[in-house]
């Protein structure tokens, strides 16, 4: 790896800790080659840029893979370990197509000449790491999974339709292929089909079926073994994400029925005999074994925090990436060595989360609140709102957040109703009042972070990213005497201009969330819509957004600021040349400096 540009001084003085944050040299968990333990792939920004990078484990030897002017995160390590796939788009556009390079190095080819650039929409490769099925969306097409058989030959179609679908894996003999499709139109929920390398089908698993549309599955992988045929899957049939075994081709469903109260994922361990469990709840997780033989969990040592990925070697010990709200991430192991380490300055810590329950409209909002150390309220207070929907904010280490409590702010994030990690209803509530139902969930929490003394009530910020970025834009124009700024970055603004411009993926995603076109039911996206209620916003906004951005297109929030500088209301945008948020580290920190300096400037000062 080549080392970070670290610290660097800036006119005689010390980069400041939030800056820091962002220099420091971070790595992801390494995916490693099944069939060659010690060939390894990571993400790393350790020349300021995310890119992919090589690991030999027995040689120690670390190369850099990709090298593109907005970074390379999209990559995935062949089984046999000699070749590695990554997706190259254009300036973060997220649509183009896949590439391959040898492992050891060497010029980028194509890796399926013929297929014309899409969208994403999975890839699973074989063990060859030639043969390979891909998933693509377009707007003409809808999904189509095309199979390679790494013979030089033309892809074969082997799936299409016009609703959401993504490939979910490949067996170890590549005899059989896991699809997850939304063709019942609810691409929240998705049922699951194995097909044949012709296409044809072997199985099918659906449990949206049965009158109760709202159940959905997953495929989490096929025994890494030759000529088994058990599927991983997660199933939420319990209300929570839950993993069981199906066998395709006897149809039998081992359910394991772990008694968890959170949400369970799982992977094989590499001789099939075992699951690695990683349990998720109320914003930590933890990791256990379980063992087919003895049908029983054995719990994993890991820190209080959030493990982010976990993978289980040959060896039998477990890697896994680990952080929580005060410390940074690292690849740790359950040998008790850290398994991937940087060079370059390490991160500063920030300070622990506490967590806060609320009752709201729709049951109790957990909440995760940082203060800097020592301080008294009133304070000025940031509502960072997470993306997603579904997602959920954790106990892990945010850069973004800390650079607000070292600022002398306090930092609440909420899992509103939409979230995951709180149960099926809980995500599934939002579905119809979008937006507005996550908003009656902040509002409570900011009824208490007022009313408990920790928020001085006319000085709070409102701000977020994508779906944050637009909760925050729909939240000063529905609740516009709450806020005293609203920071939002890559938004949806304007929800019918969003809906026609976006990636066809996320065109299924609104049509579920709303119950249709922006044509079949216009008042929920008029009710949903940001821009609807632009000229009641009062605070100040600033906006930022990527104007190669496919999922928060630029056309729409231009609209919303024209409406702004026609009533000459106080904003201001900055506009940069990449997609959804940005690779690069320099980029990143110019856009918190900025969204720290608009606070400083337009926030009242203490009375």
């Amino acid at each position: 790896m080549t080392e970070s540009n670290g610290l660097r001084q800036t006119q005689g003085e010390q980069v400041p800790d939030w800056e820091k944050r962002f220099r420091a040299p971070r790595v992801s968990l390494p995916d490693w080659a099944e069939d060659a333990p010690d060939r390894s792939l990571f993400v790393s920004n350790a020349t300021g840029t995310y890119e992919l990078y090589a690991w030999d484990r027995s040689s120690g030897e670390q190369r850099q893979v990709t090298d593109r002017p907005n970074g390379t995160t999209d990559g995935v390590l062949a089984p046999g370990g000699d070749w590695i796939w990554w997706f190259d788009d254009k300036d973060g556009d997220e649509f183009g197509v896949w590439r391959r390079q040898p492992f050891t190095g060497g010029p980028d080819e194509v890796a399926v000449p013929g297929l014309d650039p899409s969208y994403p929409a999975g890839l699973a490769l074989g063990r060859d790491g030639r043969t390979a099925v891909i998933g693509r969306s377009t707007d003409e097409d809808g999904t189509t999974i095309h199979l390679a058989r790494g013979d030089g030959g033309a892809p074969a179609e082997i799936y299409r339709h016009r609703e959401s679908a993504g490939v979910g894996d490949l067996s170890h003999d590549g005899s059989l292929i896991a699809i997850e499709h939304t063709e019942h139109g609810d691409a929240m929920h998705s049922a699951l089909r194995v097909l044949r390398p012709d296409g044809s089908t072997v199985a099918e698993l659906d449990d949206t079926e049965g009158g109760e549309k709202e159940l959905g599955l997953e495929v989490l992988g096929f025994a890494p073994v030759d000529g088994d045929t058990r599927l991983l899957i997660g199933h939420q049939r319990r209300g929570r994400w839950e993993p069981l075994v199906w066998d395709v081709a006897t149809g039998e469903q081992s359910d394991l029925a772990l008694e968890l109260p959170g949400d369970v994922s799982a992977e094989w361990y590499p001789d099939g005999s075992a699951l690695l469990i990683v349990h998720g709840f109320e914003a930590r997780s933890e990791l256990f074994r379980y063992d087919f033989a003895e049908r029983g969990l054995t719990e994993i040592d890991t820190p209080a925090g959030t493990v982010s990925g976990a993978t289980a070697r040959p060896d039998g010990s477990v890697e896994y990436l680990w952080t929580s709200a005060a410390e940074p991430s690292a690849v740790r192991s359950t040998t008790g060595r850290v398994v991937l380490d940087p060079p370059g300055p390490k991160s500063p810590g920030s300070v622990p989360v506490e967590d806060v329950w609320v009752e709201g409209p729709g049951g109790r909002i957990h909440a995760l609140v940082q203060k800097p150390a020592g301080a008294a309220g009133p304070l000025p207070t940031v509502f960072d709102i997470h993306g997603g929907p579904t997602w959920h904010d954790s106990d892990s280490f945010a850069a973004g957040p800390a650079a607000w409590v070292d600022h002398g702010y306090a930092v609440v994030r909420v899992n509103y109703r939409g979230s995951t990690g709180y149960g099926r209803a809980w995500t599934d509530a939002l579905k119809h009042r979008v937006g507005l139902i996550e908003l009656e969930d902040i509002a409570a929490v900011r009824e208490w972070a007022v009313t408990s003394g920790l928020a001085d009530p006319e000085r709070l910020i409102l701000t977020g990213g994508s779906w944050g970025g637009y909760l925050t834009l729909l939240g000063i124009g529905t609740q516009p005497e709450a806020w005293t700024l609203g920071i939002a970055a890559v938004p949806v603004a304007d929800y019918v201009t969003a809906y026609h411009d976006e990636m066809e993926g996320l065109k299924a995603l609104d049509r579920t969330l709303l119950g249709g076109t922006p044509e079949e039911v216009p008042e929920r996206f008029e009710a949903s819509s940001p821009l609807t209620y632009v000229d009641q916003v009062k605070a100040p906004v600033y906006i930022s957004a990527g104007v190669n951005d496919p999922r928060c297109p630029i056309r729409q929030v231009e609209n919303y600021v024209k409406r702004l500088e026609a009533r000459g209301a106080v904003h201001e945008v900055y506009r940069y040349d990449a997609g959804h948020g940005s690779l690069v580290v320099d980029e990143r920190i110019k856009q918190v400096a900025l969204e720290l300096d608009f606070a400083r400037r337009h926030l009242p000062r203490s009375a």
